[in-house]
């Protein structure tokens, strides 16, 4: 059921300088009219310039974490990002055999780089946890990735989405960010073809550290608030697009920064109208 003030669980790793992840996704969550609360995957030594180290949590802490929040909160939204292994896949997938509430999944596969970052094994577990999924945000090497498919344009991206869907029982975002030209919209898929289209133009900056974090928990909060996975789509559309549009004036690192997650709460920290 929709609620006002939905309770949204991030599962994901850290970063230090806040424009990704599980610190990204707080701000995403609460931007969206939200309560964030997060679980650790993994504690990720990174900041503009690029990930330095990661620290993977024992398991079994991982377990204690997610028990922790589900034994005593209601969860209206879960949204997961980085993973990592083939251990910490199938703990959260059974965990959330468990739990009643829609599946955002974020699948984080490939690094900024093109580097893989997930092994065969983990791979296919991820798969299996698209299963799970009422959404899946892939960006477009990750979807690539998922299907085994090449993507070399948007009509091929929506048809290999379709096919994904149909055999996941999600929908699937197809973000324009990452294909040539123009727009930088998003398109909402299932099995039997495009449900929605937002279109946003693109914007010329470095500083989009953290855009699929940010989407993917957006539109979690969104899809529990509104229970209409269209609408929840384009307001998380539109709202990253100016997020991007205001990240040069964060000035944060010397590096791709992040975007600016507040955009929308500024004009109340003024006293002037939510926009």
């Amino acid at each position: 059921m929709p609620r006002p003030i939905p309770r949204v669980l991030s599962i994901a790793g850290t970063d230090p300088t806040g424009g990704a992840g599980l610190h990204a996704d707080l701000k995403s969550i609460l931007a969206a009219g939200g309560y964030g609360m997060g679980v650790v995957t993994a504690l990720v030594a990174q900041n503009t310039h690029g990930v330095r180290s990661v620290h993977i949590p024992p398991v079994d802490f991982l377990q204690q974490q997610l028990a922790a929040v589900s034994d005593d909160v209601a969860i209206d939204a879960v949204k997961i990002g980085m993973l990592g292994t083939t251990d910490i896949i199938r703990t959260v997938s059974n965990w959330f055999a468990a739990i009643d509430a829609p599946l955002i999944l974020d699948p984080v596969m490939i690094a900024s780089s093109g580097d893989r970052l997930l092994d065969a094994e983990a791979e296919q577990a991820l798969r299996e946890l698209a299963g799970r999924a009422t959404i899946i945000t892939p960006n477009l090497p990750e979807l690539a990735v998922l299907t085994g498919t090449e993507l070399p344009d948007a009509d091929s991206a929506h048809q290999t989405a379709q096919r994904f869907a149909a055999e996941t029982g999600a929908m699937v975002v197809v973000k324009g960010g990452h294909l040539s030209g123009a727009e930088a919209g998003n398109w909402l898929i299932d099995a039997t073809g495009v449900l929605s289209h937002t279109s946003t133009p693109r914007l010329q900056t470095s500083n989009t550290h953290g855009t699929g974090c940010s989407l993917s928990a957006a539109l979690a909060t969104k899809y529990a608030q509104l229970a209409d996975a269209p609408a929840a789509l384009e307001w998380a559309t539109r709202w990253l697009h100016d997020a991007i549009s205001n990240a040069d004036a964060l000035e944060v690192g010397s590096g791709h920064g992040p975007v600016d997650h507040g955009v929308w709460l500024r004009p109340l920290q003024h006293g002037d109208d939510k926009p």
